[in-house]
């Protein structure tokens, strides 16, 4: 007789976060929340008046995890945890989401030229009516970006879907003098918090 693997489900279309969970062993399956068309499956990402940032991005891995557990009752798939996280980046206060376009990346690449900048991930697991976050906070130093600098980075089209308009693992990489905190947080997906929440959870991790 067989004995069931311990899994998750990961409320997520990330690809870094999927590749942050193999690399710890963690098995888990995929929740798209916008397949669904039998509620609205969309956490609110515009941030409240007067929201410090550290409240909004574990206000909306909260929510995308509620989202996800809801899912799985509407499905009627097996209970297991759901797992969400979200990501952003806050210079001097200001929360920078994910660019629209090109000119809105350019912007916050001046902006982040030569200065060190925080980089949140909330990490949420809901099972039920339980519902834990926590929140890894990271400290990002670039170095003084030039126009043309900026110009070529855009080219590659990296910004695109990343909170402050970059992404650490691809050519952005060059532009970081230092970090202080977690890399793995950078990309989207700290994995101490996380190993911490599977644990609260019962999961297995390393």
């Amino acid at each position: 007789m067989s004995i069931m693997q311990p899994r998750i489900y990961l409320a997520s279309q990330s690809p870094r976060r999927r590749e942050l969970l193999k690399q710890i062993g963690i098995r888990f399956e995929l929740l798209l929340l916008r397949t669904d068309s039998r509620r609205h499956a969309d956490v609110d990402e515009a941030p409240y008046p007067g929201e410090a940032p550290e409240v909004y991005v574990q206000r909306l891995s909260r929510g995308k995890a509620q989202l996800g557990f809801d899912a799985l009752q509407l499905r009627h798939l097996p209970p297991h945890p759901v797992l969400a996280a979200d990501t952003t980046v806050t210079l001097d206060g200001k929360i920078f989401g994910k660019p629209h376009h090109a000119d809105q990346a350019a912007t916050m690449l001046r902006e982040l030229s030569g200065r060190e900048h925080q980089v949140l991930t909330a990490v949420a697991i809901a099972m039920g009516s339980h519902i834990e976050v926590l929140l890894s906070s990271s400290t990002v130093r670039f170095t003084k970006l030039s126009e043309a600098r900026i110009h070529r980075y855009l080219q590659t089209h990296e910004y695109a879907d990343k909170a402050g308009g970059y992404a650490i693992q691809g050519q952005a990489g060059a532009f970081i003098e230092h970090i202080n905190g977690s890399y793995s947080g950078v990309m989207g997906l700290p994995l101490f918090e996380t190993a911490q929440l599977l644990q609260r959870f019962n999961y297995p991790t390393p």
